[in-house]
């Protein structure tokens, strides 16, 4: 059940399940610029360069002027909490159907989201939406940004392992509508036109058998954080505006790219793998510039990124569950065989690169 240097899969937690959800409204790249009517050359550039071609999104009715009335901070908050907790309820229980299970049999609850801050927590709303046992535990990761779907991975892998056939499901739900400036600047532009709305869940479950719900096996986790970039994704607070504005250094691109071989060495040492015996790469969906990054520094084909720009292509970057939009399409391909191995991938704030390796 498992070879030189790797756990023995038997004994590992498994993903069971995975579901996603966005809102019912999408938008081109060429109809969002014609919304808000940017005539900018520069700006129509970096939406129609971008590598997408639509995103799902909840934008705010239009005016007398025909144009998306403005959202003060308060506003987004509200819509965050609509949102998020919405996507949130879909994708867990699309998630449920997969894995054969109820809400009932959550024994675990994991909510992770950087588009707005709430309490009680999305997991105590969550909970109450889907009529989970009252006696669930919840954890909430706030703000980690996009990597934050496999650090909240690593603690709901951890907590199924310790609590063997008992459910562990973590949710990823960003509402990106509701974290943005429009101010006509370059710096707001890019953000603009990458990020866009939707929750991916995922559920795993240790100690049952296999054949009851087969999936793959999660055996490793590792990770690198690069201070010396601390700043080159983050939130800074708008006094001109009156609201939070996320900042993105050109340069990620290339920092994510560099350390991307260096946390993918560190999760495959001791184990008897190589990178070229790893059959499935499902990486964070940040951006083209990013994909081609690691890309490059990793040795990976467009082949092994195929469901990475896919997803970008066809709803932009999901922040924190982009890479759970990946695995979906990937189970949904059928290429996956018994004994495949797969690197999971994120990268975010801190700045930060998060891998997994996983064993079908």
């Amino acid at each position: 059940m498992h070879g030189p240097g790797l756990p023995d899969t038997s004994l590992q937690p498994r993903v069971v399940g995975v579901g996603t959800a966005v809102p019912a409204t999408s938008y081109t790249q060429s109809e969002l610029l014609d919304t808000y009517r940017i005539e900018d050359p520069r700006i129509r550039s970096v939406f129609l360069n971008s590598a997408i071609e639509r995103r799902y999104l909840t934008l705010p009715p239009t005016g007398p002027d025909g144009l998306p009335v403005p959202e003060p901070q308060g506003e987004l908050l509200a819509k965050h909490k609509r949102q998020a907790v919405d996507m949130a309820v879909r994708a867990v229980s699309d998630c449920l159907k997969e894995a054969g299970a109820e809400p009932g049999d959550i024994s675990h609850l994991c909510c992770v989201t950087s588009t707005g801050f709430l309490t009680p927590g999305l997991s105590a709303l969550v909970l109450a939406e889907l009529g989970m046992s009252p006696h669930s535990s919840r954890l909430d990761i706030v703000g980690m940004g996009c990597n934050a779907g496999l650090n909240a991975l690593n603690s709901v892998s951890g907590w199924a392992q310790a609590n063997p056939g008992r459910l562990a499901v973590m949710v990823c739900t960003e509402a990106c509508s509701a974290a943005y400036v429009f101010d006509s600047t370059m710096r707001t532009s890019v953000v603009n036109s990458l990020f866009g709305d939707g929750a991916a869940a995922i559920a795993a479950v240790s100690g049952e058998d296999p054949k009851a719900r087969p999936g793959p096996s999660i055996l490793k986790f590792a990770s690198v954080i690069i201070p010396e970039a601390m700043d080159a994704m983050r939130f800074d607070w708008d006094h001109t505006q009156n609201r939070f504005s996320f900042f993105l250094d050109p340069e990620v691109p290339y920092v994510v790219g560099a350390y991307a071989e260096r946390v993918v060495h560190r999760l495959l040492d001791g184990t008897g793998l190589r990178r070229s015996g790893i059959g499935h790469w499902l990486i964070h969906s940040g951006g083209k510039k990013v994909i081609d990054a690691v890309m490059v520094n990793l040795g990976l084909s467009r082949h092994d990124v195929r469901h990475t720009t896919a997803v970008l292509r066809d709803y932009g970057n999901l922040s924190s569950g982009s890479f759970l939009f990946s695995y979906q399409r990937l189970l949904d391909e059928g290429a996956v065989r018994p004994g495949d191995h797969g690197v999971l991938m994120t990268m975010g704030p801190g700045s930060t690169v998060e891998t997994a390796l996983v064993r079908w």
